[in-house]
């Protein structure tokens, strides 16, 4: 059931849980994540980057797709379709796309450009029923050609943005992309606090959710994280269960090289994933 991740999201925050945003990359990737989120009874984010976007030929390819296998598979749960870390051109064409959810990023941006975009574009999502992120402090590391060094959020930027009607706010909070150093300092705590109390209860988000322990996770949510990004752990193990397959000599094995056995591992370990990050973010039975 594709929908906005405005309703969702809202009552996650009541709910004191975080939806999950898993960004898809291929047809394996998004019947996996849906049918294991159905199973689980969760709502569900489908992030896509503007890079995964290009890969899968195109928005209104990836529109096509997902509303198709939602149908085709019977999913019940509400499912989002959104632009991951989209620019000011990616978000209009999403929009014009089909997807029910965007995110503009304009962190890289001057304050007073960055609310300024925002501005139109959530003035064009409300009238069309679409949900809209905007991002305050850049997230570190590197995502389909978005790169940050990383900085933590403006406190009182958090309020601009906010207070133009966004419906979920991502900021940095010491979060990065990718794997996370073992230099790593941890979420900053004290940035989270001060952003919550000036953007009340608006739903926040927590980018780069991979590598994250899990302790950290459920005190971001406890503090009002209601949407958590979670990428890199499922290409981590897609990509390991796949070397597992061959390393074994199974795709040599009768028609084991057929892609239909060959990738079956990896979609396998991505619901396993699934599973396991519903579990901390305490989304199970909650559509």
């Amino acid at each position: 059931m594709l929908v906005s991740a405005k309703e969702m999201l809202e009552k996650a925050v009541a709910g004191g849980y975080a939806v999950a945003q898993f960004n898809i990359n291929n047809l394996e990737w998004t019947k996996s994540i849906l049918l294991e989120c159905e199973e689980l009874k969760t709502p569900v984010i489908l992030g896509v980057s503007e890079g995964a976007g290009k890969y899968m030929t195109g928005f209104k390819t990836v529109a096509a797709m997902v509303k198709a296998m939602d149908e085709s598979l019977g999913i019940t749960v509400p499912v989002a379709l959104h632009l991951d870390h989209g620019s000011y051109e990616g978000a209009k064409a999403c929009i014009e796309a089909g997807f029910t959810s965007i995110m503009f990023d304009g962190s890289s941006l001057p304050i007073d450009e960055n609310i300024e975009k925002t501005k139109e574009l959530v003035a064009i999502c409300h009238e069309k029923g679409i949900s809209i992120e905007a991002e305050v402090g850049g997230i570190g590391g590197e995502e389909d050609g978005v790169s940050s060094t990383g900085e933590c959020a403006d406190p009182a930027e958090c309020k601009m943005i906010n207070d133009l009607g966004v419906d979920m706010l991502a900021c940095g909070i010491g979060n990065i992309h990718g794997k996370y150093p073992d230099n790593w300092e941890g979420l900053q705590f004290q940035v989270l606090e001060a952003v919550k109390a000036e953007v009340g209860n608006t739903p926040l988000v927590l980018h780069g959710g991979s590598g994250i322990p899990d302790e950290q996770i459920k005190k971001a949510i406890s503090m009002g994280v209601a949407k958590v990004n979670v990428n890199t752990e499922c290409q981590l193990v897609f990509a390991a269960a796949t070397r597992k397959y061959i390393e074994e000599g199974k795709d040599q094995q009768g028609k084991g090289y057929d892609p239909r056995k060959l990738l079956a591992p990896g979609a396998q370990a991505i619901r396993d994933e699934v599973k396991d990050r519903v579990a901390v973010f305490g989304s199970a039975n909650k559509a």
